[in-house]
């Protein structure tokens, strides 16, 4: 058995596992990288958000993901069945119900000096994070599977099975787990709980040749992420540009409507895009490039993300829902905090769990307003559409979507949101009240 002994060592190669790796080796730390899979793999989540900006920019990756020819997103629109003849917030819509758009251009975000962020094919832009982390000083192992951890001693010792047949014990001060929904050590120390409202279940898949504005009610829009609203409940599609020809399709529903279909997944995505006539149309013109994949029990949360040498970042210590694009958003902003933390804690030379308190405290409140936010989506769609048109609200809104979610309690327009919400839910007569979703999170908080 070899020894290699590190300041940090790192569960995971992905967004969160690359990006703490960058930031701790520009500081000086050392550290390893220990990823199970051999990159390039395919990874569903290929939209991201503006907040991914910074981060990119100040470990010094983003002239090589700009440069990387990944199509650009300028912004998000969401479109519906019909028009949907609902009152509004005391205003009129331009479009009615039928689309409503955002564009990132709107509102300055600090920080961010370009008006566009990314799609991205993960597998690319996964492997160019992994890269760069390396190019830094981190030390990566592809193929590199940890078996068991012990956190009980000053140094964490780690088995890992090394590509190759090789086994290897690791020592390291502290131990980052951002291993993904394998939840490494939320599933050894018994943390990982399921999310006791979301049950959530993706079928997708790529498509050559779709018209992407085929849907849409203007067709300026090419480059946006599209979320196509289907006349089922709590059910839609998201349309994301992978490369100039190629879009990312896919459905989300709950499980249990999955299940209750007996449908085979190819046959239910074909059902629910059926609900939606013209997009049905236009997807039947494209060529299926890749395999329909599947990913469910993906909401979930973690009940302590950090303790004595130890610290959990990204999908490995919280995801919920995919419909505003937030997992690599909340990885890479996860994995700047927590470097943060870390790398102050070795100048003081203890890990504690207090050493991880400003990465707790921030994400604990960035997931609890992004978990609002994605409840009230979901129990009152009709509500969000007049929220992102509101001019009174727009902005608020985009700021949510762009993903700032870090540096106050909670953004004026979800404070509303959630006040008109119980307004509706408490009044069976209100004219919006038939609107409402069956998903219902208790207090509109996650208990975890």
């Amino acid at each position: 058995m070899a020894t290699t002994d590190f300041d940090v060592a790192i569960i995971g190669g992905g967004p969160a596992g690359s990006t703490t790796a960058s930031y701790l080796a520009k500081a000086g730390l050392s550290c390893t990288v220990l990823e199970s899979a051999e990159f390039p793999r395919p990874h569903v989540g290929e939209s991201l958000v503006p907040a991914t900006t910074p981060v990119l920019d100040e470990i010094g990756a983003l002239p090589a993901v700009d440069t990387a020819g990944f199509p650009r997103k300028y912004g998000a629109a969401w479109t519906s069945a019909v028009s949907q003849d609902v009152p509004t917030l005391d205003f009129d819509l331009p479009h009615g119900f039928r689309e409503a758009s955002t564009r990132f251009s709107e509102r300055d975000q600090p920080g961010v000096h370009q008006d566009y962020t990314y799609h991205v094919d993960r597998g690319a832009f996964d492997l160019l994070l992994l890269e760069h982390a390396a190019s830094l000083g981190a030390k990566v192992h592809q193929r590199a599977r940890v078996r068991g951890v012990d956190l009980s001693g000053t140094s964490k010792r780690l088995k890992v099975a090394m590509g190759g047949g090789r086994d290897v014990d690791l020592t390291a001060r502290v131990v980052v787990d951002a291993s993904g929904r394998d939840t490494f050590l939320g599933n050894r120390l018994r943390l990982k709980v399921p999310d006791p409202v979301f049950n959530q279940y993706a079928i997708h898949t790529w498509f050559d040749g779709l018209d992407r504005t085929a849907v849409a009610v203007t067709k300026d829009k090419a480059t946006f992420i599209f979320i196509h609203f289907l006349p089922l409940i709590d059910t839609w599609v998201w349309q994301i540009p992978i490369t100039e020809t190629i879009t990312s399709v896919g459905v989300v529903t709950q499980k249990s409507r999955f299940a209750a279909s007996r449908s085979d997944r190819e046959a239910f995505f074909w059902e629910c895009v059926g609900s939606r006539p013209e997009l049905l149309e236009a997807l039947k013109g494209a060529e299926r490039v890749r395999p329909f994949r599947h990913e469910g029990d993906y909401s979930y949360g973690v009940r302590q993300i950090c303790g004595d040498g130890w610290v959990a970042v990204g999908d490995a210590a919280r995801f919920v829902d995919p419909i505003f694009s937030s997992g690599v958003s909340v990885a890479l902003n996860g994995a700047r905090l927590a470097a943060q933390d870390i790398i102050a804690a070795a100048e003081t030379g203890g890990f504690t769990k207090r050493s991880f308190a400003n990465y707790e405290t921030l994400m604990r409140r960035a997931m609890r307003n992004w978990y609002e936010f994605i409840s009230i989506y979901y129990r009152l769609n009709v509500l969000y559409t007049a929220f992102v048109q509101d001019p009174r609200y727009r902005l608020d809104v985009i700021q949510m979507l762009q993903g700032c979610f870090y540096e106050e309690d909670e953004p004026a327009a979800l404070t509303k949101m959630r006040a008109v919400t119980r307004q509706v839910e408490e009044n069976p007569r209100h004219l919006w009240h038939r609107h409402l979703g069956s998903l219902r999170a208790p207090a509109m908080e996650p208990g975890f």
